[in-house]
């Protein structure tokens, strides 16, 4: 649509005898009639507001009048080969206004202004993260997303399930809203309102709906102690609450440390566990502990602090079937089997210095089941069927990025690990 536009400022006007098809400004000032889509189909349907990037017609007389467009503070980009006397189309400006007046503001070739009501609507707001979904009631964390917009006249609001509203804001911006977790927080789907609409998390706080190891026998349904030869005791004392640096999330958790490690290093002790399934024993397939099977529509999640510098290998991250490995037919092939895919987290690669850390923060992590596509070297390969999510390994291990990882000894702590929609 931009294409060939001519800007207003530094027209110059020739003769329309020299140029008969020359755009020409017209004196006076515009009048709008109504507002309708673009759209040939629905151009009977009048619009009193149209959402930031909608392209609209403008329709009224006089519009060849017009120099210069406003929605609200924001100017738009007009497009002359898209001006006749009786039509203006235009792109209702896609950068927000901190100063909504419901307002096109037209001026002509004088400076003379002409306003139609008429309002730019932003979405609701869009809530996809927090920094720590299993954070305690007085915590710090970041919710992020798009269009937590705060005005003075229309502050936003967050609730909490449970009817429990956010008090102790510590930052607000477009995209991240920094606060205090209320006192009295309730398990469920966060809500966020602007003056633009309500919003509901794509996260479920505190979500023990599908936790598969939280690493606490404490009479719920999440498995407490790996299956295999890295269970978390047989390859020492992995379970734990009392890592220097590390507070509890909510009980144990599992300790990966321990050793200096480098690219072609090979440390399951220290940096692996395994669940292997044995049902007649107790240790079910992870899959028959799973409420949801559409793999195109889950993911992994887990909570992380990582108290000092991670600076190469990835966490890889594998779910394994009865084919791979059961506790039966034991065995460690499949870490270095290229045929099965894993993901690979490597939130170190990019960062800052190539380094990460939570600085002793607890931080969730969120993997797509569609991110379960890559052998160990990062290399993409077919993704995952729900009948092979039996098993379950981590395991620092080699990854796609080697002449970036430098030798490092990290301590990388993981707890509630579980299953969940991505949308629901």
């Amino acid at each position: 649509m931009l294409l060939g536009a001519t800007a207003f400022t530094g027209l110059s006007i020739t003769s329309c005898v020299d140029e008969p098809d020359k755009y020409e400004i017209a004196g006076g000032t515009p009048s709008i009639d109504y507002v309708r889509l673009c759209d040939v189909t629905k151009k009977d349907s009048m619009l009193t507001g149209a959402y930031m990037g909608t392209s609209i017609c403008l329709v009224g007389n006089n519009l060849r009048s017009i120099t210069k467009m406003l929605f609200n503070d924001q100017q738009a980009i007009l497009n002359t080969s898209m001006i006749t006397d009786h039509t203006l189309i235009v792109d209702v400006p896609k950068t927000l206004t901190d100063n909504p007046t419901n307002k096109i503001y037209m001026y002509n070739k004088d400076g003379e202004c002409t306003e139609y009501n008429f309002k730019t609507l932003v979405p609701e707001p869009v809530v996809t993260s927090l920094s720590n979904e299993f954070a305690k009631d007085g915590e710090t964390v970041t919710l992020k997303g798009d269009y937590l917009l705060d005005y003075e006249n229309a502050h936003l609001k967050i609730t909490f399930p449970g009817n429990v509203d956010v008090t102790d804001f510590k930052n607000i911006s477009k995209n991240a809203v920094t606060f205090v977790v209320p006192e009295g927080a309730q398990k469920g789907f966060v809500t966020v309102e602007s003056m633009y609409g309500k919003g509901k998390s794509k996260f479920y706080f505190r979500d023990d709906r599908c936790i598969l190891f939280d690493w606490d026998n404490d009479g719920d349904d999440a498995i407490a102690l790996g299956h295999g030869w890295r269970d978390g005791i047989q390859n020492g004392n992995r379970i734990r609450n009392d890592v220097e640096g590390v507070q509890p999330l909510d009980g144990n958790y599992y300790y990966f440390g321990g050793k200096t490690v480098n690219f072609d290093s090979w440390a399951e002790d220290e940096y692996s566990f395994n669940y292997w399934p044995e049902p007649a024993a107790g240790y079910p397939e992870l899959n028959s502990l799973m409420k949801w099977n559409d793999v195109d529509n889950m993911q992994v999640k887990f909570e992380v602090n990582i108290p000092n510098d991670w600076k190469g290998l990835s966490l890889q991250v594998y779910f394994t079937g009865n084919d791979q490995v059961t506790f039966s037919t034991a065995n460690n092939n499949y870490l270095a089997d290229d045929k099965l895919p894993r993901a690979l987290w490597t939130p170190w690669y990019g960062a800052t210095n190539n380094t990460f850390s939570t600085s002793g923060n607890w931080q969730t992590v969120s993997i797509p089941l569609s991110e379960f596509a890559y052998d160990r070297y990062g290399n993409k390969l077919g993704g995952l069927k729900f009948e092979n999510l039996t098993g379950m390994t981590m395991f620092l291990y080699t990854g796609p990025y080697k002449e970036a990882t430098v030798e490092c000894s990290p301590t990388i702590c993981v707890d509630n690990i579980r299953v969940c929609p991505i949308n629901e």
